[in-house]
């Protein structure tokens, strides 16, 4: 039993490696209906035609008296 459970982890693990996560940051710098144009840094990995997603940074809350 054991060993089913460490080849299924050790399958699980290689199958998410293939799943690359890159880390970039950007800045919008025009919306125009939707078309978005930012200008990012670290876009080494990125290439046209791939799929990216693009998630807001939150503000932080402010807390007063």
């Amino acid at each position: 039993m054991k060993k089913v459970l460490v080849v299924a982890t050790a399958l699980a693990i290689a199958l998410s490696a293939g799943a690359v996560v890159a880390k970039v940051n950007c800045t919008v710098d025009s919306v125009e209906g939707d078309k978005v144009t930012m200008t990012c840094k670290n876009v080494d990995d990125l290439a046209a035609g791939d799929s990216v997603t693009v998630k807001k940074k939150k503000a932080k809350a402010l807390e007063g008296c």
